[in-house]
């Protein structure tokens, strides 16, 4: 009987690898369509060997990682273990993108913790909920951990669509004030034309010049925030890919690493350190 279970087990886990790296294919085979249609020039380079690989190499990283975050996502609904008891210590809020939940920090807080971030809070933000009520949690477990730590303010990292979540909460719920960095990975902070393929009510927000992108264009920049945006030229969500740069603050520009990668690859998780660390120094 247990063969059975297990046969059933691995069927499954092969049926839910091939569908996400044909979503993987499928959406950088969409993002080829609109560079190719803009830069002609890129069709010259399409077959070359080291287009190839490179194109092979991101897909299937793409696809590990999705599949990653897909297994540990139950593990998001249980309570987390460690809690931030640093009192004095700014706490790092992180903050989940689309179809994701708090599970999906695993790597990323392993990370901090070792070069020396104790207080690291993970939420669930729900796919289901509008903007706003995802804006009020954040608000709330700011405060939350303000009032308990014994600190003015906290450093926010934030992922896809966490991203948009905690500008509203600096640039349009008086936020500003409670945050000393926010920290953006591969946030379409202009929106991504592939937004009208999300399921959720949410994927509407994030369509290039939606009325909620547009108020958050024309609030006034955070000038005691700390701002960086960090992002990745072969981000298969995010198109194009400049829609994930603010026009202020910081930008850093990664390469060879899909959406999903930048909260699991060494390169952006040391830009994420980096930029805690000049926040930490601003703020002092």
């Amino acid at each position: 009987m247990w063969c059975f279970w297990l046969y059933l087990l691995l069927t499954i886990l092969t049926i839910f690898l091939i569908i996400d790296l044909l979503i993987v294919i499928l959406s950088y085979s969409m993002c080829w369509y609109e560079y190719a249609n803009s830069d002609p020039r890129l069709m010259e380079k399409r077959f070359r060997g080291k287009t190839l690989v490179m194109v092979c190499s991101v897909i299937l990283q793409e696809t590990f990682f999705n599949f990653l975050t897909l297994m540990v996502l139950p593990f998001g609904l249980l309570d987390p273990r460690r809690h931030p008891s640093q009192r004095g210590e700014v706490p790092v809020l992180l903050l989940h993108g689309l179809f994701n939940n708090r599970a999906s920090w695993f790597w990323m807080k392993w990370k901090l913790r070792k070069q020396g971030f104790n207080n690291i809070v993970t939420i669930n933000l729900s796919s289901w909920h509008n903007e706003e009520v995802l804006t009020e949690l954040v608000a709330k477990k700011v405060d939350e951990l303000r009032h308990r730590l014994g600190v003015n303010k906290v450093h926010l990292v934030c992922h896809s669509m966490g991203g948009i979540i905690a500008r509203n909460f600096i640039q349009q719920r008086g936020g500003a004030a409670k945050v000393a960095c926010c920290i953006c990975l591969g946030t379409p902070h202009l929106g991504s034309k592939l937004a009208p393929f999300a399921l959720s009510p949410l994927g509407r927000v994030l369509i290039p010049g939606s009325d909620f992108l547009r108020r958050l264009a024309e609030a006034p920049p955070p000038e005691s925030v700390k701002t960086t945006s960090i992002y990745t030229t072969k981000d298969n969500m995010v198109l194009p890919n400049a829609n994930a740069c603010l026009p202020w603050g910081e930008i850093v520009q990664l390469d060879g690493l899909g959406h999903t990668a930048l909260i699991y690859r060494k390169a952006a998780q040391n830009a994420v350190v980096a930029a805690l660390r000049r926040g930490a120094e601003d703020d002092s």
